[in-house]
């Protein structure tokens, strides 16, 4: 029998169809998000950024700089959410925030407030944290507040250095507040 004939001869199977592979080769890339942390967890966490966020709130009304808020949002919700990141470290957190403030009003006495400026400022605020081991993205955004802005130094400066380590203390009690949660911070310098 020839292979002409073999092949005639043989049953026709359907050929099984291949699986689509635009998602399992995405998921494959990208990988899975990980679980979400217990209920109680993501109340507490919330609960405690937002009673810092209102007291911060509260602090900047109280002489005018309620500007902070942009930035020191998105650290708390790096430290109480992610709080094993370096980003979330103190070392991170304050000294990224007072790197970032001194760039911002170098920025602002140099060019002038302007959206172009205000983006120079956080580029160069990103350098000069990532040259120092002290990255923390919303800092960047305190640079771009600065410009934008024209704060008083006497006043901001103050409030951005109380407001962030306020930010690292309640992380700090927030950890130990909770059996069994991770303890903030990791490191300290």
């Amino acid at each position: 029998m020839s292979t002409d004939e073999a092949v005639e001869a043989a049953p026709l199977t359907p050929v099984p169809a291949r699986p689509r592979r635009g998602p399992r080769i995405l998921s494959r890339l990208a990988g899975r998000a990980p679980a979400p942390p217990p209920r109680g967890t993501i109340l507490h966490n919330a609960g405690v950024a937002t009673a810092v966020m209102l007291t911060l709130a509260a602090a900047g009304s109280l002489i005018h700089e309620p500007i902070l808020i942009p930035p020191l949002a998105a650290t708390a919700a790096i430290v109480y959410g992610v709080p094993q990141l370096p980003l979330a470290q103190p070392r991170s957190v304050i000294a990224g925030h007072m790197l970032c403030a001194a760039v911002g009003f170098a920025v602002l006495a140099v060019l002038g407030s302007s959206s172009w400026a205000a983006a120079l400022a956080a580029g160069i605020g990103l350098a000069v944290m990532t040259a120092a081991r002290t990255a923390h993205s919303p800092a960047a955004a305190t640079s771009v507040v600065i410009v934008l802005h024209s704060p008083h130094p006497a006043t901001f400066v103050p409030l951005l250095a109380g407001s962030a380590t306020l930010l690292v203390l309640g992380g700090m009690a927030s950890s130990y507040a909770r059996r069994g949660a991770p303890r903030y911070p990791v490191y300290w310098w």
